[in-house]
């Protein structure tokens, strides 16, 4: 193997149709807004709300190294959106492995006993109800008496700092390159307009454009567009939206207390 070639590993992970909308879904959103050029007409295509669809995104671009789908100017309608090269690329990668999946999956179910064997196998799965996913690369580590201090780097020079215990980060073994998740809960998440000049013990400042601002009963959603596409949900209260001015295309920043991100790595 070449020095610096990415060492491929075999890893079993079997999603039931029913379950297949975190993968194999999103996949077929991607194939649908290249299809169609929106995102509104991919998820009616696919039966999803506008808003699902748009957090499916969200979470792809943040996800990936860089942008997957990027909103596109002009056109008949105005504008839409539109698949990135890197987008075409997973898309066409995804559909070549997936015969050769189903050739597998054939031969697994004829060893037998295959239900069972699923049902075990799919326990082990994980989801989180995290509105933020950040994957980036452990760029610093700094162990404390008892917790460590782990700088993130999630892309286009924007770095998260945590704080978790010194046996999480040799559980984890997380060390200066290896690949991480940052989860972060959305009612976690601090907006301020990009200009306050208060300061604040919240070690993570990140800013952008609002993307999106939802007011529901007593509590909104506000989406944050940083620079290089990924995206930050915030819960806050609807007074706060109205009393900071937040609707689209207004600057604003989210703020991050370390000790509310969650790391974790794949196995």
């Amino acid at each position: 193997m070449k020095a610096g070639a990415t060492e491929l590993r075999p890893v079993l992970r079997l999603v039931a149709e029913q379950d297949g909308r975190r993968g194999k879904g999103r996949i077929e959103l991607l194939e649908k807004i290249g299809e169609l050029g929106s995102i509104s007409a991919a998820a009616k295509a696919l039966g999803l709300s506008y808003k699902a669809a748009w957090e499916a995104v969200e979470a792809m671009n943040n996800l990936s190294e860089a942008p997957l789908v990027e909103r596109v100017a002009g056109g008949r309608h105005g504008g839409g959106t539109a698949l990135t090269a890197l987008g075409l690329q997973v898309l066409s990668m995804f559909r070549r492995l997936e015969g050769q999946y189903r050739e597998f999956l054939a031969a697994l179910r004829a060893t037998g006993d295959f239900e069972r064997f699923y049902q075990l196998m799919r326990r082990f799965e994980m989801k989180t109800s995290a509105r933020n996913e950040f994957l980036g690369r452990v760029r610093a580590v700094k162990k404390g008496a008892v917790n460590a201090e782990v700088v993130l780097d999630i892309g286009s020079g924007a770095g998260l700092v945590a704080i978790i215990t010194n046996e999480s980060v040799d559980n984890l073994g997380l060390e200066v390159g290896v690949e991480a998740y940052a989860l972060i809960k959305a009612p976690w998440v601090i907006v301020t307009a990009a200009d306050c000049q208060l300061r604040t013990s919240a070690r993570n400042k990140l800013c952008g454009v609002v993307t999106r601002c939802q007011e529901g009963a007593v509590n909104g959603e506000v989406v944050i567009e940083l620079d290089g596409g990924k995206h930050v949900a915030a819960i806050i209260t609807n007074e706060s939206i109205q009393s900071l001015g937040l609707k689209e295309g207004v600057r604003a920043c989210a703020l991050i207390k370390a000790s509310h991100i969650i790391l974790a790595v794949t196995t």
